[in-house]
């Protein structure tokens, strides 16, 4: 089989499973013995870039804009206007062996403000 995209040459034709190099010789394929001559890979290079779109793709997670978006709510008393209901969420701005830190989004006057 004619091997011709130019970034596969570490992978095996047949199943798809990454090549080890065995000889100097030769690479295989661990799962199916399928063998690739080492002059084919041999002084070659594969790169490439991975976008935050990638990532958020692979985990599943999906940007909404915040109107969209339905925040928890709590009873939490507005440094503004007083009033006792606020929306939160949380995110992890400090290392991971630190607390997240909580904001918080007025129902009435939309003020924001943070809890660490």
């Amino acid at each position: 089989m004619a091997y011709s995209h130019a970034r596969d040459f570490m992978f095996c034709d047949l199943c798809g499973t990454v090549l080890s190099m065995r000889t100097t010789k030769y690479v295989q394929c661990p799962l199916c013995k399928f063998k690739r001559s080492m002059k084919e890979v041999a002084e070659r290079e594969t790169s490439y870039m991975v976008t935050a779109e990638d990532i958020r793709r692979e985990l599943g997670i999906t940007l909404i804009n915040d109107q969209e978006v339905q925040l928890s709510k709590v009873k939490k008393k507005c440094e503004k206007c007083d009033n006792e209901e606020a929306e939160y969420w949380t995110m992890q701005m400090r290392s991971a062996d630190e607390g997240q830190t909580t904001f918080y989004r007025c129902t009435k006057c939309s003020h924001k403000f943070s809890e660490n």
